[in-house]
């Protein structure tokens, strides 16, 4: 059925949704801190890539929140933006990864367990925070994808020091900063292609638009 009863997208257009978000963002600058110091003191490159994951969401969240209320145009090309983050973000931990891999020292598997918990406790909190609005345009979509992923990750890391303690080798943090950097290629992907789609929309209405006024 369509006409005045359908769905219409969610754009983000919310006082409810705009607090929301600044809340997020709050946690997201914190937890870069927190845990990227806590990577450099241990050598965890799980935790510096989950850092650098943490700086990402702050910067490309706030980038959401100046174009909420925009056209479609402009919504879609901020998440093409956000999109193209999360690959740089990939590349870099791949990057520090293959260059670790030199030096085969194992990270310090308590901070990596710690820092861990306190990641996945702020991530999931910004999941529930973010829950009644996880479905919208590429725009709001792309911030509840970095979110659930995020939580995803931090389970990895907190994996990962529990392996490092058990075997007592480098490997484990290794494998899972790979991991990190395949899910925030995904991710990318995924809002890349939709907010692609609604680029081609937005022209197919002008166009339709214009082709009507002749």
């Amino acid at each position: 059925m369509s006409g005045c009863c359908e769905d219409k997208t969610f754009e983000g257009v919310s006082p409810a949704y705009k607090r929301a978000l600044m809340a997020v963002i709050a946690i997201n600058a914190v937890m870069f801190f927190v845990e990227m110091s806590a990577g450099l003191m241990s050598g965890s490159q799980a935790l510096k890539a989950d850092a650098l994951d943490f700086a990402g969401d702050t910067a490309t969240y706030g980038l959401s929140l100046l174009v909420i209320g925009a056209s479609l145009k402009t919504r879609a090309r901020a998440s093409l933006i956000k999109g193209a983050s999360l690959a740089a973000i990939a590349l870099t931990v791949l990057t520090m990864t293959g260059l670790r891999v030199m030096n085969g020292a194992p990270p310090e598997a308590g901070t990596m367990g710690l820092i861990g918990l306190l990641a996945l406790a702020a991530n999931l909190t910004s999941v529930f925070i973010l829950l009644r609005w996880r479905d919208g345009d590429s725009n709001v979509r792309s911030v509840w994808l970095c979110s659930r992923n995020d939580a995803i990750g931090n389970v990895g890391v907190i994996a990962a020091g529990g392996l490092v303690a058990a075997t007592g080798a480098a490997w484990p943090d290794l494998v899972v900063a790979a991991l990190l950097a395949s899910l925030f290629l995904r991710s990318a992907a995924a809002i890349t292609v939709q907010a692609l789609g609604e680029l081609k929309s937005e022209r197919g209405q002008t166009a339709t638009v214009t082709e009507t006024s002749l």
